[in-house]
């Protein structure tokens, strides 16, 4: 008797190559973005050349102001400190010195006086590990232990190695902050407008795949790999919600009131968008979901064949037309415009639904099983065409400033030198 694998075997026996594949995939269209245009994925490249040029120009410094000892503390402190929003790395910086010159001063306390290294480690190690919790220090309590490490390890301390440490320490925070804040600051690197981008950009390339899939014959690795794919979207939309974060701490430290005005007008626009990106990822994760159960040959979930599929895929070619409209009555540059191709995709959408619907009976026949699995799939893309514009007809709460033309600009912008 021949026994086919089950779907979770077939995962646990490919998922680390399909992982692998899907990750490299991932890696090579952010590459290509990052090359092509500007966006997200450039500025991140960006900030990270930042951090390595906060390293190399603290490093430089201390190596010039300081014994040649002291000078890895300086780039150490630096790189970490360039971080998306200026506001994070002056407070991030705070706490890290304040952390690292409290350990360097208790190892040097106890070790100067007494000189037994091993015995101030028994001591200082507790204590600094204790210390890491205090609020004072945020997140950064951990630099307490490996600054008393630091102090300790080398071999003898001495008055001038600690004010060389802390000096040094204080460099790499200032050289941090400054090339974060003087060199393209960042407050455009989580752009709430491009994080809805990519989101948007992802659903709708994942609805053509599919539509282009369905297509033509479909095995269970490929329509598998659809799913892994629609379950990447609910981390873009925590992106999403991260963005908006980043973009209102960005503004902290800016000193231009229109900004802040701007971002207290769209704050309601991007929250009914953040509702609508999470139904998004929903419903493609559901409806990869059940394709994936229809594909399993061992699954008791009949596979829907050519003649239900063909019309479906052309129904998710709508939808994927609906979603585009959709990023663009968002971020687009002529919101208005896109709002009725939205309203007429939609429709579109709709109408070709009700046809497959009443279709229904007799593309499944009388099995319960397939009506089951039709049904499924026509109630996972109406949610998703219905969850693209809201009762009101208008898609994320009106475009009054929900697109690049609805204002001055949204939050999170670049706002480059």
């Amino acid at each position: 008797m021949v026994h086919t694998r089950s779907a979770s075997q077939r995962a646990r026996t490919a998922s680390p190559w399909r992982a692998v594949r899907a990750e490299a995939s991932w890696i090579a269209r952010a590459a290509r973005r990052a090359w092509r245009e500007p966006g997200r994925e450039r500025d991140l490249a960006v900030q990270s050349g930042k951090a390595a040029l906060a390293a190399l120009i603290a490093w430089f410094a201390a190596s010039w102001l300081l014994p040649e000892a002291f000078a890895l503390m300086a780039p150490w402190v630096a790189v970490v400190l360039v971080q998306a929003t200026v506001y994070r790395s002056v407070r991030q910086g705070l706490h890290q010195t304040l952390a690292i010159t409290t350990g360097t001063v208790l190892a040097a306390a106890l070790v100067i006086p007494f000189g037994h290294p091993l015995l101030a480690m028994v001591v200082v190690l507790p204590l600094t590990t204790l210390l890491s919790n205090w609020p004072r220090f945020g997140d950064q309590g951990i630099y307490a232990s490996t600054a008393a490490l630091f102090t300790l390890v080398p071999g003898e301390t001495t008055l001038d190695s600690t004010v060389s440490r802390i000096l040094a320490t204080l460099l790499g925070t200032a050289v941090g902050i400054a090339v974060n804040a003087l060199v393209l600051p960042p407050v455009y690197l989580r752009s709430t407008r491009e994080a809805v981008d990519d989101v948007v950009r992802e659903a709708r390339e994942i609805v053509a795949e599919l539509a282009d899939g369905l297509d033509e014959p479909w095995e269970y690795d490929r329509v598998r790999a659809w799913y892994e794919r629609a379950c990447r979207l609910p981390r873009l939309v925590r992106g999403v919600h991260s963005a908006l974060g980043w973009s209102r701490e960005s503004l902290r430290l800016n000193p231009d009131r229109r900004r802040r005005a701007e971002l207290a007008r769209l704050d309601a626009v991007y929250d009914e968008t953040l509702d609508t990106l999470d139904n998004v990822a929903a419903r493609l994760v559901g409806l990869t979901r059940t394709l994936v159960e229809a594909a399993d040959e061992s699954d008791e979930t009949p596979r829907p064949d050519h003649s239900v599929t063909r019309p479906y895929a052309g129904f998710l070619r709508q939808v994927a037309t609906a979603l585009d409209a959709y990023g663009r009555a968002v971020t687009g540059d002529a919101p208005d415009a896109a709002r009725e191709e939205l309203r007429e995709a939609v429709g579109a959408a709709r109408a070709t639904r009700h046809r497959l619907r009443a279709d229904l009976p007799r593309q499944a026949g009388a099995d319960p099983g397939r009506v089951a699995v039709f049904g499924t799939l026509l109630a996972e893309a109406r949610r998703l065409t219905e969850s693209l514009l809201p009762a009101d007809g208008d898609p994320a709460g009106g475009g009054d400033g929900g697109g690049r033309g609805g204002g001055e600009g949204a939050p999170g912008d670049r706002q480059g030198p």
